[in-house]
């Protein structure tokens, strides 16, 4: 099993003046194991096809972590931004990851 040690990022919204609203990002270093490591293409109208990864990550996480699992949004794996298609929690300590394409936010 491999390995994983890499940012979490969490993004919240905020309103930072009257009616403007923000997106706040905060990332976070995590240890963990890569459970699974799939790729696979998605055809589209693109020029291009675009590439998902069916990967799962399960992280050790820590109270910060449990306490903002609805901000979770994407994890750095391999020099990109991977978007968290859904999580599982009910392992504690550890929250598994399961991503799919790129993280196209802030």
């Amino acid at each position: 099993m491999a390995r994983f040690y890499n940012k979490v990022g969490f993004s919240k919204t905020i309103e930072t003046s009257p009616g403007v609203w923000e997106e706040q990002i905060t990332e976070r270093y995590y240890y963990g194991d890569i459970l699974k490591n799939y790729k696979r293409w998605q055809s589209s109208e693109k020029l291009t096809d675009d590439i998902n990864v069916d990967q799962q990550i399960s992280i050790v996480a820590d109270n910060f972590a449990y306490e903002n699992l609805g901000y979770m949004r994407y994890v750095y794996y391999r020099g990109s931004k991977w978007k968290i298609n859904s999580l599982d929690d009910s392992n504690r300590p550890r929250i598994v990851l399961n991503l799919g394409g790129l993280y196209n936010g802030q």
